[in-house]
């Protein structure tokens, strides 16, 4: 068994390193958590103890194949909980992250089996993330960012990178939810926004950093 702020580090450091081949460093750590530099050297060395991270100060740190799985289960749990939460509670997308984190912790691999059998065994999450089975293997992701594309491009939403309420509020004022149409129909070089088109709207203007924010699937 592993405290929560052992799992929560863990977690912070699965997602830190899911897209780079480096290293993560103390910093990087302790901006996610939201901590010290100092108590994370300290979490650190006791994941090291237990053989979870490899670690070296000065150095970075990465996964042990334990402390991958630990991580992986732990992100399995919190999607699909959201998944129950929407699916079954009817929570709305942007409600449903801070109660997932607490149930994420809940250690039974049984309820975890059951609820994944119960639910349908979701592929992905209420936010486009791809659920990992019981055996840690995620499904591909074949989703690109909306700035990625280019004037005439047809897609559909698939994900988002920004979880937070603020962001998924903004995209239910816009009517935008998983599977809305897309059609790049120009982009604006002098601040990088995009004029897209919606069902609804012919032509939205959209900032870049919502462009980079939105993952879709083209088709």
């Amino acid at each position: 068994m592993h405290s929560y702020t052992e799992e929560n580090y863990l977690k912070a450091i699965y997602k830190l390193s899911e897209h780079t081949d480096q290293e993560v460093s103390t910093n990087e750590i302790a901006a996610m958590m939201n901590t010290k530099a100092a108590s994370v050297t300290d979490m650190l060395r006791k994941l090291s103890d237990k053989n979870l991270i490899n670690y070296v100060k000065y150095q970075g740190v990465s996964l042990t194949a334990a402390g991958m799985k630990v991580a992986v289960s732990i992100i399995r749990k919190h999607r699909l909980w959201e998944v129950f939460l929407v699916e079954k509670l009817d929570f709305k997308w942007d409600e449903v992250h801070d109660i997932a984190e607490e149930l994420e912790h809940i250690g039974s691999d049984e309820l975890i089996d059951r609820l994944d059998t119960f639910l349908g065994k979701p592929r992905r999450d209420p936010h486009g993330d791809p659920i990992p089975t019981r055996d840690g293997v995620f499904g591909k992701n074949k989703s690109l960012p909306l700035s990625e594309c280019k004037v005439g491009d047809e897609a559909s939403l698939s994900g988002v990178n920004d979880h937070s309420s603020l962001f998924l509020q903004y995209l239910d004022k816009l009517s935008m939810k998983l599977g809305t149409p897309i059609t790049v129909i120009d982009f604006l070089e002098y601040d990088g926004s995009m004029v897209v088109g919606i069902p609804g709207q012919e032509r939205l203007q959209i900032s870049k950093e919502v462009a980079k924010n939105l993952l879709v699937s083209k088709r």
